[in-house]
């Protein structure tokens, strides 16, 4: 049981930054994706003698608070959102963990949801297009049709005015 707790301290302690990051550029929302992050980490630690053995458990991680964001919406869909994002930062919060950048933000969130997901798997997490697809459960080929589409659009967003003319 010790070793069991000092293996996943450590993996919570290296990863859960990326994730942090990774989930809030999907959702749009640092509260939100601290909330996903956190039951995500809760259901790795219960599974973690199986979770362990996962080619890419950060992976795991990042797309159970996705799909816990899925069911959550599904849930509130109706509703009216209350929250969008802040210009004005959290004082208490450490500034390297949310999207900082307001075009970088709107540039994200303007690209389709798969997408997003694609982009942060691969670019935020720095998995490789065979791990990407595993774990979104679409082809390869697909996560590389989603990631040049995704670049494309982001390049079009965030390049600036002075070169567009």
């Amino acid at each position: 049981m010790e070793r069991r707790s000092a293996d996943f301290a450590s993996f919570y302690e290296s990863t859960r930054d990326d994730c942090l990051r990774a989930v809030a550029a999907v959702v749009g929302n640092r509260q939100t994706a601290e909330e996903l992050v956190a039951e995500a980490f809760a259901r790795a630690w219960a599974s973690w003698a199986k979770l362990a053995r996962h080619p890419a458990p950060q992976a795991w991680v990042v797309r159970t608070a996705l799909n816990f964001h899925v069911s959550w919406w599904r849930r509130h869909r109706r509703e009216a959102p209350v929250t969008e994002w802040s210009d004005h930062p959290d004082p208490g919060a450490d500034p390297g963990m949310g999207v900082p950048d307001r075009r970088l933000v709107a540039a994200l969130e303007s690209l389709p949801a798969r997408q997003r997901q694609v982009v942060v798997l691969r670019i935020f997490l720095d998995l490789d297009s065979e791990t990407t697809a595993r774990t979104l459960g679409i082809a390869s080929g697909t996560v590389t049709a989603h990631l040049a589409r995704a670049t494309r659009a982001l390049r079009a967003c965030l390049t600036p005015l002075t070169e567009k003319e």
